[in-house]
Order: structure tokens, then C-alpha cells, then sequence
């Protein structure tokens, strides 16, 4: 059950696509061709209208809420200011990304050439950038893209500063105030939580495994496999369709990948957006501002460990004055 390489797992036209290319973290790569990019198809995906929670939002919610601690009674607040970001209290919002909602579904009230009105719905979670700006740009590399093509939030190391998200284009992470490391360490100066995204189920794929939410889509409305496989059955389907892919090349290419018969400019204007809520704008990668960031926020550490070392120097070298002054 759930074996990733069983006939149900991804049926394309060219055949099944297999699951390989699990590797070892990057900081920052280009994508490769044994990368896994996913596939969701916005003409097959119903919103589960028949349903409470559409499933993919259902599972993935319970793998959430089994993996993220109970938070800090109470939360420390940041000095001098600092926003308590705490969704534990709200686990079953399910109408935009949070903590423990790491997919939800948009909704997209469109009119179709010779269709007429339809409803469009839209699986939003991490688009998995092939070289993303989060995983360079986080100085304490709690973020990695991996070789398999997951970017992986690593909640052990994660402050929670949020960096992730704010060079995020979409916007995409989500924090949870009051657990992590930084309670440990500096709780009231630093950090604030631990950042949460989709992480593509990453222990599953290392067995071998469906993400959950392709695993239970009773559409079949989400795929993943290779790379070259991947983007050749998504330009398939956009040519059958009539269609428009999304994801190929935004923010420098991601992936995931969507195919829709509605123009993604007609989709973005129709869902609505906001905090949590990620647009559909074309998302050209900003090279320069990217690297001027990255490249300071991997000299963060290395400051701070300055700053500290040239601390503790100083406090040496006034006690050796304070001991001369009073001999």
C-alpha cells in the first residue's frame, strides 16, 4: 500500500515514471535531469466538492499537527518588538497556507471560451524552486534543496527568523511562534519560532513513497517523477488542452508544475490573495538582489561569530585593565 512503484503511482502517456534521484543537500544548484518535479493538473482536480476537507488538504493537515510540538506556555515576545505568530490555537483553518495547513485549495471563478463559467480549482504548497532563494539565503542552512528536488525546512535548526519567507515570491513559509531552538538560546532576541512549508513528504520519497496528497487525490490530479518525463507530459497535456503551463520557467524554473486550459494572468485575478494566500503572477528570478542577499545572509554567521569573539576580547582586555588599576 502506497509503494511508489506500483502501476497506480504515475501514468503518463509515455508510460509510468519512476521515483529515483534521492541525494545529499545543496545550498544552491541547478536542477538536474534525476530531479523529481510534480505535476498538478488543474483541469482534473475538483476541489472535492463532494467532501468537508478535499483530501489532499485533509492529509496533509494530519501529518502537520503530528510533526509540529505543542508551543511554549507562554510564548516569549521579541525584544524590542516582536510578532507572535501562533496558529496552534487555529489548526483547522484550511482557506490559505499556515503551519499546519501546508496545502490548501484556491478557487478560481472563471469564463471559458466556448465552456462558459467554471470553477478552476488550485492545489497552492511550496513550489520547490530549482535554486531557491530561501535555501541560500537562511544563515543557519536549517533550509536545503535537495537532489530529489524537495526543499526541506530542517524544524531542528530553523530560528524562525522568516527570511525564507520574505525572499519567497510566493511567500510561501509559515511560522509557528514558541517552539524550536531559539527557546534554548536567545528566546526574547532572537528568532521567534520555526518556519513550515510543504516538504514534497520527503521521508516518503526516501522510502520510496507517494507524497500523501498525490497518494489519496481520488482525481489523480497530481503526479511526480523525472524531470525530462515530467515536463514533456505537462507540454502533452498543455497541447491537448489548448492549456498553459506555470512553474517552468518562474523565480528561474521550479518543481512543480501546473497545466490548466485558463491562462494564468485569468486565474490570478480571479483568486483571491494576500497573507497565506500565494498569487499567480509570472515570477522572474531577481539575480542580482538574490545573490547580494545570499551572499550576506551567509556572512551573518560569520559576523556574528566575529562580533562575538571580538566581545569576549574586550571584556579580556578590561579586566586586565581593572587588575593593573588595582594592584
Amino acid at each position: 500500500m502506497g509503494d511508489i512503484t506500483r502501476r497506480s503511482f504515475l501514468k503518463t502517456s509515455a508510460g509510468v515514471v519512476a521515483l529515483t534521484g534521492i541525494g545529499i543537500p545543496s545550498v544552491s544548484r541547478a536542477a538536474t535531469k534525476s530531479e523529481l518535479v510534480s505535476l498538478i493538473d488543474l483541469s482534473l482536480c475538483d476541489g472535492c466538492v463532494d467532501r468537508a476537507v478535499p483530501a489532499c488538504v485533509e492529509v496533509c493537515h494530519e501529518r502537520a499537527v503530528s510533526k509540529i510540538p505543542a508551543p511554549a506556555e507562554p510564548i516569549p515576545t521579541l525584544f524590542p518588538r516582536g510578532k507572535v505568530e501562533d496558529w496552534s490555537t487555529q489548526k483547522g483553518v484550511n482557506d490559505r497556507l499556515t503551519p499546519y495547513t501546508q496545502i490548501y485549495i484556491q478557487k478560481a471563478e472563471v469564463n471559458i471560451p466556448d465552456v462558459g463559467k467554471r470553477t478552476v480549482f488550485i492545489p497552492r504548497r511550496c513550489m520547490h524552486c530549482d535554486n531557491p532563494a530561501c535555501a541560500t539565503m537562511c544563515p543557519f542552512s536549517a533550509n536545503h534543496k535537495y537532489e530529489n528536488g524537495a526543499v526541506v525546512i530542517d524544524p531542528d535548526v530553523c530560528f524562525g527568523g522568516a527570511k525564507c519567507r520574505d525572499v519567497c515570491p510566493w511567500n510561501i513559509p509559515q511560522r509557528q511562534s514558541g517552539i524550536g531552538i531559539y527557546l534554548s538560546i536567545v528566546p526574547s532576541l532572537a528568532g521567534n519560532g520555526v518556519m513550515y512549508k510543504c516538504d514534497l513528504c520527503y521521508d516518503r520519497l526516501l522510502q520510496k513513497r507517494l507524497p500523501l496528497c498525490m497518494e489519496v487525490c481520488p482525481q489523480n490530479a497530481m503526479i511526480i517523477g523525472l524531470r525530462d518525463d515530467i515536463f514533456r507530459e505537462a507540454e502533452r497535456r498543455a497541447s491537448a488542452m489548448n492549456g498553459f503551463i506555470y512553474g517552468a520557467k518562474e523565480n528561474g524554473g521550479t518543481a512543480t508544475l501546473y497545466v490548466s486550459p485558463v491562462s494564468f494572468e485569468t486565474l490570478n485575478l480571479a483568486i483571491e490573495k494576500g497573507h497565506g494566500r500565494p498569487h499567480l503572477n509570472r515570477v522572474r528570478r531577481r539575480l542580482a538582489e538574490a545573490e547580494f542577499l545570499e551572499r550576506s545572509a551567509l556572512l551573518a554567521p560569520v559576523i556574528g561569530i566575529g562580533a562575538g569573539i571580538i566581545g569576549a576580547l574586550g571584556s579580556v582586555k578590561n579586566k586586565a585593565v581593572r587588575d593593573e588599576r588595582e594592584t
